[in-house]
């Protein structure tokens, strides 16, 4: 049984591809995964982290405040139906997320059926030491399997964001000031990777 999402609480969620398949094929599928991205959760959550891999992702998330998804929900669903379960909705929001991906995936590689595990998995960060640490473990991770041995030389992840003033819809500024500011943030991946890249998170 998995945790029910609540407002104004943070998680970790991940995914992996069915089977020995892949959910990223192309330069161009890791875009397109950002873009539905952007029109599906970011109304409903904050973003801290992201990375994204050739077969499973990683997301650092805060799930918007009740009074924020009521006014999103109801742009969806003016008579606010089924708000009385508003962790389903959440929930409803990322499957319509991964759908409208498959969707658009499946058409490209002439596939058919679902691509990711379900249900998605989520974990929420209830500590401090968790919250500081899983954005490390969250841009170490290309590492960790091997893909590169820098997390700088992995394209697909948001600590390039951290490095860039660059308008992001990621919430740069909380991470940053949660760590004093950007370039103790960037330290803070230097210390711990190593020990991060051994844990289990």
């Amino acid at each position: 049984m998995y945790e029910a999402l609540l407002p104004d609480t943070v998680y970790h969620i991940f995914n992996h591809a069915n089977g020995n398949e892949n959910i990223f094929v192309k330069t161009e599928n890791y875009y397109y995964f950002l873009k539905k991205y952007a029109e599906y959760i970011y109304p409903i959550a904050e973003t801290y982290a992201y990375c994204l891999m050739g077969n499973h992702f990683h997301l650092m998330v805060e799930i918007r405040s009740e009074e924020e998804l009521k006014k999103y929900f109801l742009t969806k669903k003016p008579d606010l139906t089924g708000f009385e379960n508003l962790s389903g909705l959440l929930s409803q929001q990322f499957s319509n997320f991964f759908n409208a991906y498959t969707k658009a995936f499946n058409l490209q590689q002439n596939r058919r059926g679902s691509l990711f595990q379900r249900p998605f998995k989520r974990k929420p960060v209830l500590d401090e030491s968790y919250f500081t640490e899983l954005i490390v473990y969250i841009h170490n991770n290309p590492v960790k399997h091997g893909f590169v041995n820098n997390i700088l030389d992995w394209e697909h992840s948001s600590f390039h964001s951290y490095l860039s003033q660059k308008q992001s819809k990621l919430n740069r500024r909380y991470l940053e000031n949660w760590f004093g500011d950007s370039e103790k943030l960037i330290a803070f991946h230097k210390e711990m990777s190593i020990k991060i890249d051994i844990m289990d998170l």
